[in-house]
């Protein structure tokens, strides 16, 4: 199949705007929670919908009183939290546009996107990022900001002060109200994994329609006002302000986490009914409960457990469970899948999973272990998803059919193109860039797919990824990249062989499961990652993941050699994206000398 588009299950207005969503709530239930902040470690307070909503209100003005119009662009720097969405629908509520800004972010970056989007005021967390910003405009000579105000040094106490100054109701109810449905909500600047970053131009219709349109599928059975979620992921990607969005848009009562050190306690806590994450982080779920189980001396069970869930899920697909199945699969119910599911809240019986490629092996798993995970595809152009798999219609391996509203194509090239209520209006001040991407209204994602003959996409790579070796042979790093990351002990994996003569691959060690594996295996916790780089034990164990890996592939196709880094990537570094994705002209450059040693070596057998 070529193409496939799924028609709109709903008529969302032309005056709709996101701020919309928040008065419907309101309008429906005022005191029913839409937020719950955690005033202490496992203590949980909710937020009605209408204090959010008078709060949103009240900032709104007090962001008026400062000298801030309708329609001019503001920043915000921290990390996921409360705040975040409250400042983000007191935008709104202004009639201005917000404009993400990574906390992780060094001055250069800020002040890329401050100049290109023309950023006139911005909400920081601390008064660190805030001198990221000053330093960006600094150095840079930008035009000085309005405003600034810190979420920790009661910035928007001092907000709330100044709406006493600002226009009256009717007033602010006009600049609430000014959006229709085509006006611009945000700019969100891309994870730039090459070149400088580009700001996606992304609608009220992006947000507000395509949440309804999700809405009208049977999604609205995980989503809704007696659904539970907590945010982790940051809120600054696409991804999380728009299942943000679409949470408010159904009710759905949301709580915020920054620290992924305390994810677990918090979830703990909380017992959310949904989660929202990239792949990795149901890689380490996985990960370490394997480890926990190894390293207690229970790696058969969980390994027995393990595969049990997965023929089970498998068998769910093909439409019978044999009878033994059944048994074996109650019994692990109770040895090991409950324990997993308590890590999660023990409420959690479905996830959305974006970002990246999570596997038929992981999707299969969680499923069988009761976590139906359902993956999805989509891009910042595209407002997150273009396709997901719905609770009713899961196919394990392919990240769905096109929501309502939406449409996929795949050309003569295999790429990939999207089309629909979900793509952005234009990169912002690139129209050279727009006319080139976006033709006939149809955007080349860039990532290389295929559709099946009912609709679902799978994604095999990015177009620009694609190895071509010097014997001519084109090989997707991502397919063996996937593999690879999958066991506990490897973090990250960058498939190389450009114009190379064979295909090999840089490994990275997971700095978390680390130490455990190596006590496991007898060897000091303590061990410097540049001893284990070529430690016999560890190649050894990395070797025989390879050659598992390579399994999938033809020779050709295969990984030659490997060498392990001395350190993990990272955002920090610059070889991570805020989302996780490889930056890997980032990594090449960085560890050239060992990519060089792997083809100055003696050609592998």
């Amino acid at each position: 199949m070529k193409e496939y588009i799924t028609p709109p299950t709903v008529q969302v207005p032309q005056e709709t705007n996101i701020t919309d969503l928040l008065e419907q709530q309101v309008l429906a239930d005022p005191q029913r929670p839409l937020f719950a902040r955690q005033a202490s470690p496992g203590q949980w307070t909710d937020v009605s919908s209408s204090a959010f909503h008078e709060d949103v209100r009240t900032l709104a003005r007090g962001l008026a009183a400062a000298g801030l119009e309708a329609g001019d662009r503001i920043g915000i720097m921290s990390p996921t939290r409360y705040e975040w969405t409250l400042v983000d629908f007191a935008i709104w509520y202004a009639g201005a546009v917000t404009v993400p800004i990574y906390e992780t972010s060094s001055p250069s970056q800020v002040a890329w996107i401050v100049s290109d989007a023309n950023v006139r005021a911005v909400v920081c967390e601390t008064a660190r990022h805030r001198t990221v910003v000053e330093t960006a405009i600094r150095q840079e000579q930008l035009d000085p900001l309005v405003a600034s105000w810190l979420i920790e040094a009661d910035g928007l106490d001092e907000l709330r002060s100044l709406a006493a100054r600002g226009p009256d109701e009717d007033i602010m109810e006009s600049r609430r109200t000014a959006a229709n449905l085509p006006d611009l909500a945000t700019i969100i600047y891309t994870s730039g994994t090459t070149g400088k970053p580009k700001g996606c131009e992304l609608t009220h219709g992006n947000f507000a329609e395509l949440s309804l349109q999700a809405l009208g599928t049977d999604l609205a059975g995980i989503v809704n006002a007696r659904s539970t979620t907590v945010m982790f992921i940051p809120l600054a990607h696409v991804f999380a302000r728009f299942i943000s969005v679409l949470a408010l848009a159904a009710g759905a009562k949301v709580g915020h986490t920054s620290d992924i050190k305390q994810l677990v306690p918090d979830l703990q806590s909380f017992k959310p009914t949904f989660l929202l994450a990239v792949p990795r982080v149901f890689e380490k779920v996985y990960n370490s409960a394997q480890l926990k189980a190894e390293t207690g001396g229970k790696g058969k069970i969980f390994a027995a457990g393990a595969q049990t869930a997965i023929d089970y899920s498998k068998a769910l697909s093909d439409g019978k469970v044999p009878l033994m199945l059944r048994a074996k699969h109650a019994l692990f119910g109770k040895l090991l899948y409950g324990k997993i599911r308590d890590a999660m809240g023990g409420q959690v019986a479905h996830a959305v999973s974006g970002g990246g490629p999570l596997g038929s092996r992981l999707g299969h798993f969680f499923r069988g272990i009761g976590v139906n995970i359902m993956e999805g595809y989509g891009l910042t152009e595209t407002t997150a998803p273009v396709t997901v798999n719905v609770p009713s219609a899961v196919r394990i391996g392919t990240v769905g059919k096109p929501l309502p509203g939406n449409g996929v194509r795949i050309a003569d090239d295999g790429e990939i193109l999207a089309q629909g209520v979900c793509l952005m209006r234009a990169y912002h001040n690139r129209p050279d860039v727009t006319e080139k991407e976006i033709v006939d209204g149809w955007f080349h994602t860039g990532d290389i797919g295929s559709l099946d003959e009912d609709g679902y996409l799978t994604i095999t790579g990015r177009k620009k990824e694609i190895i071509v070796t010097a014997s001519g042979k084109n090989v997707v790093p991502a397919v063996l990249e996937d593999q690879v990351r999958a066991d506990a002990l490897v973090s990250q994996c960058v498939v190389v062989g450009d114009n190379r003569p064979f295909v090999a691959a840089l490994v990275s060690l997971d700095a978390e499961i680390l130490p455990g594996w190596l006590q496991q295996h007898g060897i000091a916790a303590d061990t410097p990652v540049e001893e284990l780089a070529s430690h016999p034990v560890v190649v050894e164990h990395v070797q025989s993941v390879v050659d598992k890996s390579n399994q999938s592939v033809s020779q050709a196709e295969s990984i030659r050699a490997f060498r392990i880094v001395p350190a993990d990537f990272s955002i920090e570094s610059g070889q991570l994206t805020p989302s996780l994705k490889i930056k890997r002209n980032v990594v090449l450059k960085d560890f050239d000398s060992l990519v060089e040693e792997i083809y100055a070596a003696p050609k592998p057998a």
